[in-house]
């Protein structure tokens, strides 16, 4: 189906019907799970979210990186209908499928370095930074894991443990499980180190107070996520990757936000040709269908004894055909430059904003994936209030935002790769009239 790529408001947005389907989701839906911009989603694609309602808005947040292709991408349309006409389930670890085999293969030659690779395919990113830390600990006989401030790897026990963020993430579901540690992170806007002087702070914090003998890996997103797209100073994670290759701690890039394309590059790791001895993905790797992986040095991967990584539906075959027909996409349409393209408009009008309104203390990113951090003029001092009202005149207006960071006053832009150029102008456009109807 194709879908008219234009903003279009005929209701206030949510609309009436939008907020009737709200009174059914309160009746039949938990209350912890949240809904940022309550619009009831009937058909979407490009760079478009349409509602129950008959408004068209512009999408830039891709459902948190996962619709980098596009909603209904063509590929991954036509391979997981074939596939779903095939059949839909039989557990690979019961009778195997090509698919699941074939996403291994695409996913060793796709991820950093060049080494002998094996993957095990799961169903959401925070199963697979659980799984990587399995491996880490199997292979190394250590249980310390270290992850670094304003991480966010998921909300399963283990991994909230390893996210930084207490509300809503942790608040109230301890205890949880030991031997995380955290580490200071790379925060050019906040701390003004270079890559080096972060680095050697975050490791003299790891041995004194872990201690290397100890540590079976550390988890690092390369650019950071929910913690506020904090993209660490150059050399930083060249230096955390080398200190832990000397001592013997695997080193996880957690590139579930930031893998396929995203970045500008298939992996945000490339841009500083860092190779990592696991990469955990997910988001973006299917085209919107459930599946994440770990992807590693075969002979850590292999560290494992058989049966101790798996799950009923991880590989399912829907979805690994999704993943094929997504990469299928990417390699078509070269869109690790479209990233960068976008990178690049996203990056010339966030800066120009900056130079008009003070309250903007940052802009940061890579590629497709950028930010603003807005703070009290001339501080670092955190405006959430701001970044709320600057939200709720984007929603009210058509416009798809979403707001991260452990403070809540960041902004990040993740369109998906498939917007139009003139679909992204519009877009901006109404962000820069957010600023101006919220103050100076």
């Amino acid at each position: 189906m194709s879908i008219v790529q234009e903003r279009r408001l005929v209701t206030e947005v949510p609309g009436p019907e939008s907020r009737k389907r709200l009174e059914r989701k309160k009746q039949h839906v938990a209350d912890g799970v949240g809904t940022m911009l309550p619009v009831f989603v009937v058909a979407a694609g490009g760079g478009v979210l349409q509602d129950v309602d008959g408004n068209s808005l512009i999408d830039l947040g891709s459902g948190i990186a996962v619709t980098t292709v596009g909603n209904a991408a063509p590929h991954v349309v036509r391979r997981a209908s074939e596939q779903l006409a095939a059949f839909t389930h039989t557990c690979f670890m019961i009778t195997p499928y090509d698919g699941y085999v074939d996403v291994c293969a695409e996913l060793a030659e796709l991820t950093p370095g060049d080494h002998a690779k094996k993957s095990a395919l799961f169903n959401s990113g925070a199963e697979a930074v659980e799984n990587a830390v399995k491996v880490a600990r199997v292979a190394t006989g250590k249980d310390a894991v270290a992850v670094f401030d304003h991480a966010y790897h998921g909300r399963t026990n283990l991994t909230m443990a390893m996210t930084a963020k207490n509300m809503p993430y942790k608040d109230g579901f301890g205890p949880f499980a030991g031997e995380v540690y955290r580490a200071p992170m790379s925060y050019p806007f906040r701390d003004g180190l270079s890559g080096e002087e972060a680095a050697a702070r975050a490791i003299d914090v790891l041995e004194k107070q872990v201690g290397a003998a100890n540590l079976a890996c550390v988890v690092i997103e390369p650019v950071q996520g929910e913690g506020g797209f904090i993209v660490p100073a150059p050399g930083f994670l060249p230096a955390i990757a080398a200190w832990a290759r000397e001592h013997g701690v695997v080193y996880v890039a957690d590139e579930i936000q930031t893998g396929f394309c995203r970045t500008g590059d298939w992996f945000a790791s490339d841009h500083e040709s860092v190779v990592p001895d696991l990469v955990t993905t997910a988001k973006g790797i299917a085209g919107g269908l459930p599946l994440a992986a770990v992807t590693g040095r075969a002979e850590l991967m292999d560290s494992v004894h058989v049966g101790g990584l798996g799950g009923t539906y991880g590989g399912n075959p829907v979805a690994c055909a999704a993943a094929l027909g997504a990469i299928e996409e990417m390699r078509e349409h070269d869109l690790p430059a479209r990233a960068r393209e976008i990178g690049a408009t996203m990056a010339g009008r966030l800066a120009s904003l900056q130079e008009t309104y003070a309250v903007i203390g940052d802009v940061r990113g890579r590629g497709a994936m950028m930010a603003i951090e807005l703070c009290t003029p001339g501080t670092t001092e955190p405006d959430a209030a701001r970044a709320a009202a600057v939200a709720a005149y984007c929603h009210a207006h058509g416009v798809v935002v979403l707001t991260c960071g452990t403070y809540g006053n960041v902004f990040r832009f993740l369109p998906p790769l498939a917007i139009p150029d003139a679909l992204l102008a519009e877009a901006f456009d109404v962000v820069e009239e957010a600023f101006a109807a919220t103050g100076g």
